[in-house]
C-alpha cells in the first residue's frame, strides 16, 4: 500500500470537472476539423448539456473559439464547430545564442504568428544589456489581438532546476553554466519578469537545443503564417521560417518520427533527445551535451576545459576553418555513438547546420557516417535531414513549451480573458 504522503487524493466534483474540461479541450485541438459540441459529446459520452457548458468555459476563456458551420449538405441547421483560439493567450519564446538573438509568438493553434531574430556576438557583454535588448526584441514581435501568457528562454548551456521544499514557493532556475557566453551560475528570472511584465505564468528557461527539438517533434502540426500575414523576418542570412517550411515540404522531407536525435549546430553543438515524441532531458535536465563528446583525444582545447570536443572539430568556428567534409566526419561519429546508444531511427540537423548551402554538403556526409559506424545500419538505415526551423528552431520550441502548458491544464485558465 503507498503511504498516506503519496496516495492520490481522493476525486472531487471539481477534480472531475477539471479532467473532463482537459479531455475536450485535447480533442478540439487535435481534431482535423471544427468540432461541434454533439461531436465532443459523442466522442467522451458526456451529455450534451455537459460537453456544452465545458464549450462555453473554453470560449468565455479565450482558449477556444467558434467557426463558422460549412454549407449544409441535409436538412437541418448545422452546427458551429470549435477550434483553439488564434487571438488572445499566446506563447513567447526568446534565445540567447552566441551570435545573435530572437523572439517568436505562438498561438493556442499552434500557428508561429511572428519571429525576429538579431545577429550580434554576445560573448562578453553584461547579462543586463543582453536581456533589455532581447525584451525589445520581445516587443517587436507583439502581435495585435495576442497576449502572452508566459515567456520561455532558449540558452546554450546547462539549467539548473531547482528542488523547492517550501509548498507554493515557485522555483527559480539557474544558468548554471553557458560556456560559449562566459555566464555562469546566472540568476535572469527577476530581471526578465521586470522587463516583461504581466505574464501569469512564471519563466521556464531551458537549454536551446532541448526547445529545438520540442518545435521539431511538433513541426507537423504547427502551421506557419507567411510573411504578408505577418510573419517578422529579419537578420542577414535568415532565410525565415515560413520559407524553411516551404522548402521542407518541397523537398518531401516531411517524414515524422515520434524518436530521433536533434542536434544543433551553432558556435557549440548541442543535442536534444527526443523519445516517444518528449523531449528527454535526463535526471536533472542535462541530456544532450554532445557537443562535449571527445572526437579527437589531445585535441583542441574547448571552452569547457576539456580537449577534442565535438564543438572543437564541428562547431561554427571550427566549420568555417575546417570545411563541411572535416565537421561531418567528426558529427557522423559522434552522432553515430548517440543513436547505437538510443536505437534512434533518424537524426535532424538545426541551427547552421540546416541552413541551404551547409544542409546540402552536411546531411549526406553525416548520412554516410551514419552508414558505416551505426551497427544496426544495413537493415535499418537512419534517416538524416535538415530541420524545418533553421535558425528560429529554438525560439519557436520556447515559445510552444509555454502553449502546451496551456494545453494541459486548461482549467487554470477558466475565468482568466
Amino acid at each position: 500500500m503507498p503511504s498516506a504522503d503519496h496516495r492520490p487524493p481522493p476525486a472531487r466534483q471539481g477534480t472531475i470537472r477539471e479532467t473532463n474540461l482537459a479531455l475536450l479541450y485535447r480533442l478540439i485541438l487535435d481534431a482535423p476539423a471544427p468540432v461541434s459540441r454533439a461531436a465532443l459529446a459523442a466522442a467522451t459520452g458526456m451529455t450534451r448539456a455537459t460537453a456544452s457548458t465545458l464549450a462555453d468555459a473554453l470560449l468565455a476563456a479565450g482558449l477556444a473559439a467558434a467557426v463558422a458551420p460549412p454549407p449544409a449538405a441535409s436538412a437541418g441547421r448545422p452546427a458551429a464547430g470549435l477550434v483553439a483560439a488564434r487571438t488572445g493567450p499566446a506563447g513567447l519564446g526568446l534565445e540567447v545564442n552566441v551570435d545573435y538573438l530572437a523572439a517568436c509568438v505562438v498561438d493556442l493553434s499552434g500557428t508561429v504568428r511572428a519571429t525576429a531574430t538579431r545577429h550580434a556576438d554576445q560573448r562578453g557583454r553584461e547579462v543586463g544589456a543582453v536581456l533589455a535588448e532581447l525584451a525589445d526584441l520581445a516587443r517587436e514581435v507583439a502581435v495585435p489581438g495576442l497576449t502572452p501568457v508566459g515567456t520561455a528562454l532558449a540558452v546554450p548551456g546547462l539549467v539548473q532546476d531547482p528542488v523547492v521544499a517550501v509548498p507554493g514557493a515557485v522555483p527559480i532556475p539557474t544558468i548554471q553554466r553557458a560556456p560559449n557566453l562566459g555566464w555562469q551560475d546566472v540568476e535572469v528570472t527577476d530581471e526578465l519578469r521586470k522587463l516583461l511584465p504581466g505574464t501569469p505564468l512564471p519563466l521556464a528557461i531551458g537549454n536551446e537545443a532541448d526547445f529545438a527539438a520540442l518545435a521539431e517533434a511538433h513541426a507537423e502540426t504547427a502551421p506557419v503564417l507567411c510573411a504578408s500575414a505577418g510573419l517578422v523576418n529579419e537578420g542577414p542570412g535568415n532565410t525565415g521560417v515560413a520559407a524553411a517550411v516551404d522548402r521542407s515540404a518541397q523537398e518531401g522531407a516531411a517524414t515524422q518520427t515520434a524518436d530521433f536525435l536533434y542536434v544543433s549546430g551553432e558556435i557549440g553543438v548541442g543535442a536534444g533527445i527526443v523519445l516517444g515524441g518528449e523531449v528527454f532531458r535526463g535526471a536533472r535536465g542535462w541530456a544532450g551535451e554532445i557537443g562535449h563528446v571527445t572526437v579527437e583525444p589531445g585535441g583542441v582545447l574547448c571552452r569547457c576545459g576539456a580537449r577534442g570536443c565535438l564543438e572543437t572539430v564541428a562547431g561554427l568556428e571550427a566549420l568555417r576553418r575546417s570545411g563541411a567534409a572535416v565537421a561531418a566526419a567528426a558529427l557522423g561519429r559522434a552522432i553515430a555513438a548517440a543513436v547505437n546508444l538510443f536505437d534512434l531511427p533518424a537524426v535532424v540537423l538545426g541551427g547552421v547546420y540546416a541552413r541551404p548551402d551547409l544542409a546540402a554538403e552536411l546531411v549526406p556526409r553525416v548520412a554516410a557516417a551514419l552508414a558505416e559506424h551505426v551497427v544496426s545500419a544495413a537493415w535499418a538505415p537512419v534517416t538524416v535531414r535538415a530541420s524545418r526551423w533553421g535558425e528560429a528552431a529554438a525560439a519557436v520550441g520556447a515559445a510552444t513549451a509555454v502553449v502546451r502548458q496551456v494545453h494541459a491544464d486548461p482549467a487554470a485558465w477558466v475565468g482568466i480573458s
